[in-house]
């Protein structure tokens, strides 16, 4: 029996693809051609993202893709915007974008974005959730559920929380601050009662250092569609989390001279922590 195993990296940049494919054939007699079912499948089960997270931190805040170039990639999913100007939720294939004032914001096509990850959502499994955990405990049993740590996972979680704690930026000016220096010095924290909505994100291997965030990163979105942000906490009362098993990865990288000339080599573990953990 024929077997073929294809491994493929994606580079995309903004106005050009790059693709290094690679196939080891155990049967030079034989010829593979994939199913247009399973391409789908594949295709679907691809983080699409834009730039890096390590140029986020160095604040190339520049937006590079538009959202309507975002939503061919993927129907959930985060980010911020140009200039760093909130935070960013894709959700049910519509963006919101976040302000400093607490409010959640549809977002038009045309609007771009520095940095975001999206992916086509399919539930792989769900969990229920019950009783009152707070977010240590959940990220502790969708741990427990992952078959893996070296593959990606979107998350979703939909529920009644007790209490949500979100936060987001406002626009900056150039010369762009560090983004450490942002969350320090700027950032608005709300903290939601009683409140139903969705968390949408992702749980990411060690390897991705640099280019996203390692372990669990989520924003927050109300019901209503109307207030949401960053998490930084939480308390769940009842709910679903449902996770989509994603294999595949495709990188944007910016073609802009900022991006270009801009020394990516510093180590911002540091600062990465402070920017997810609420600035401590």
């Amino acid at each position: 029996m024929k077997k073929m195993i294809c491994l493929s990296f994606y580079l995309l940049l903004v106005s050009s693809l790059v693709v290094v494919s690679g196939c080891i054939d155990n049967s030079s007699d034989t010829s593979f051609t994939a199913d247009p079912g399973e391409q789908n499948v594949i295709q679907n089960d691809v983080l699409y993202q834009v730039s890096t997270i390590d140029a986020l931190l160095e604040g190339l805040y520049g937006g590079e893709v538009s959202m309507e170039e975002l939503k061919l990639h993927g129907d959930t999913g985060l980010g911020t915007f140009d200039s760093l100007d909130g935070e960013m939720i894709v959700i049910d294939g519509d963006v919101y974008q976040m302000r400093a004032d607490g409010i959640a914001y549809p977002v038009d096509d045309t609007t771009t974005t520095p940095f975001a990850a999206v992916t086509y959502f399919e539930s792989d499994e769900s969990i229920k959730v019950e009783g009152n955990l707070n977010s240590s405990e959940v990220a502790l049993l969708i741990g427990e559920n992952l078959p893996s740590e070296n593959i990606m996972y979107a998350i979703r979680i939909d529920g009644a929380f007790e209490h949500m704690k979100v936060r987001s930026v406002p626009a900056q000016e150039e010369p762009y601050p560090l983004l450490v220096d942002v969350i320090a010095d700027e950032q608005a924290v709300f903290e939601l009662e009683d409140v139903e909505g969705s968390i949408v994100g992702f749980w990411l291997p060690y390897y991705v250092e640099g280019i996203n965030v390692p372990g669990f990163h989520f924003h927050f979105i109300d019901s209503e569609r109307g207030k949401g942000g960053h998490v930084l906490d939480y308390v769940i009362l009842n709910g679903t989390v449902s996770v989509d098993h994603t294999a595949g990865f495709e990188l944007s990288l910016p073609e802009s001279s900022g991006f270009m000339n801009a020394d990516l080599s510093r180590d911002k573990g540091t600062e990465l922590h402070t920017v997810e953990k609420d600035g401590e």
